[in-house]
């Protein structure tokens, strides 16, 4: 798949683990290139909705993820957004406020858009207090978020293969 990606980093830098996002896209090394924009969100979901509104052919949205016990652990997985999934159809309507993706993709159906093939790269958090700083587990996990990024982009960017022709064959 060769097109326009964007890489978003997402989370409140005031509350601890929930700022991985950011963290990891400031870090990533991704040589200059028209099809490839990396942008730190922050907690601006909206702006991120109406960015996606420019048709970008991928995301690669890194946020943090609840932990289930590891905290720095990375999940990384391609988003499913089938019409019969609560997680992404149930969020309708706008929410300037809100950085949680459902919201933000619940916005983007508002605004008559629809989310383009996305792969999540997230990380389990460790402490989400009041506080700027990611704990120790997490912080460990920057480097290895921000290669999975460079990974991921190098990948989307490969053009897909042009489909085997049936025409002359007999």
């Amino acid at each position: 798949m060769a097109g326009r990606i964007l890489v978003a980093g997402i989370g409140n830098i005031f509350l601890g683990d929930d700022g991985f996002g950011s963290e990891v896209v400031q870090r990533v090394d991704i040589p200059p290139d028209d099809g490839v924009r990396i942008t730190d969100y922050g907690i601006r979901g909206m702006h991120l909705a109406y960015d996606l509104m420019d048709g970008w052919d991928a995301l690669v949205l890194v946020d943090a993820v609840p932990s289930r016990g590891q905290p720095g652990a990375l999940h990384i997985f391609q988003a499913d957004f089938d019409a019969d999934d609560a997680t992404w159809s149930s969020t309708t309507g706008l929410d300037a406020h809100s950085m949680d993706p459902a919201v933000v993709f619940g916005s983007l159906r508002a605004l008559g858009g629809s989310p383009p093939y996305t792969v999540v790269v997230g990380c389990e958090v460790g402490n989400i207090e009041e506080g700027i700083g990611l704990s120790e587990p997490v912080a460990e996990a920057v480097p290895r978020a921000v290669r999975a990024v460079e990974e991921i982009v190098a990948a989307l960017q490969i053009p897909a293969p042009a489909p085997a022709s049936a025409h002359g064959r007999r």
